[in-house]
Formats: structure tokens, C-alpha cells, sequence
């Protein structure tokens, strides 16, 4: 896996998301739906296809 996508992979992990609205303030089930939309619609697609 080459540097920069393991870098972005890394950054854009629903948990790393899932922190930073945590940290912003969202309440944890709102956060947890929006990283599992998240997850589904993006991160999947764009790693794991």
C-alpha cells in the first residue's frame, strides 16, 4: 500500500471521525450515525473496492 493512501486511510477512518465530532460537541449517537453513513456511502467504497 503505498504511503499517501495508508496516510489518508488512516485519517479518514469512521473511528478517527467518529473522535473528532465527539470533540466538536455531537451528541454519541448522532455521531455514530453519521460515521456509519459515513462508512458505508465513502470509506468502504474508496478502500475496500
Amino acid at each position: 500500500m503505498s504511503g499517501l493512501r495508508s496516510r489518508m486511510q488512516h485519517s479518514l477512518n469512521p473511528l478517527h471521525l467518529y473522535c473528532r465530532l465527539r470533540s466538536l460537541g455531537l451528541a454519541a449517537a448522532k455521531a455514530q450515525r453519521m460515521c456509519s453513513f459515513y462508512e458505508r456511502l465513502f470509506y468502504r467504497p474508496m478502500f475496500w473496492a
